[in-house]
């Protein structure tokens, strides 16, 4: 079992329950998942995440793209519901990696610190992104890179942020040692429930339901 399915399964056995205004979730607090490149491939491999779908959206973000328009056309709809355009999301934080990625690339200073903040509190918004804080980190030539995420669903916006997180790594030119993320509330939707104990079970063509 990869350690995705493993938190996955860590919810189920563990989690409690809680009433939440988009349905009711199943939930740990204050997680913390480490991925090395060889945990990264192994959950690649064995679960199904839409690959094409996250690297162009991903690349949307980074361009400051906030017309969801846009998104739908490169074939992801997931967006549709916040309205015609993005107030305050991803793209708002995100059209800040490009310099800052060219700067680590430039400097690559292991004193330093480098550090993107998304979701700015008291903003205006129509999706406050789940995912808050990423820092990069250069020990011994190697990138660590760490992530906080305030909330996040275990079945559709973690493995999505995980190889979101994959990507940003791949464009330092340094080689990766870990991704870890450290997950304020990670929730699985109670109408969710009897689809992930089917995929843990080896079904792979479960389809999982987006409650916004």
């Amino acid at each position: 079992m990869n350690k995705y399915h493993s938190i996955l399964s860590h919810i189920l056995t563990d989690g409690r329950r809680q009433a939440n205004r988009k349905g009711d979730i199943i939930s740990l607090l204050n997680q913390q998942l480490t991925l090395t490149p060889s945990d990264l491939l192994d959950i690649f491999e064995s679960h199904g995440i839409a690959r094409r779908k996250l690297r162009s959206e991903l690349s949307l973000f980074m361009s400051g793209e906030r017309q969801t328009e846009k998104y739908r056309d490169a074939g992801i709809n997931w967006w549709d519901y916040c309205g015609p355009v993005l107030v305050n999301s991803y793209p708002t934080y995100f059209e800040k990696l490009p310099p800052l990625i060219e700067r680590i690339n430039r400097e690559k200073r292991s004193s330093k610190n480098y550090v993107l903040f998304l979701g700015a509190t008291g903003a205006e918004s129509n999706q406050q992104p789940c995912l808050s804080l990423i820092q990069f980190q250069i020990d011994n030539g190697e990138l660590v890179l760490t992530a906080y995420q305030r909330s996040s669903d275990a079945n559709l916006g973690l493995p999505a942020d995980i190889y979101h997180l994959y990507l940003i790594a791949r464009q330092i030119d340094l080689p990766l040692r870990s991704i870890t993320l450290y997950l304020g509330n990670v929730h699985i939707y109670s109408n969710n429930i009897e689809s992930t104990r089917a995929l843990l079970a080896g079904d792979d063509s479960i389809k999982f339901e987006l409650n916004v």
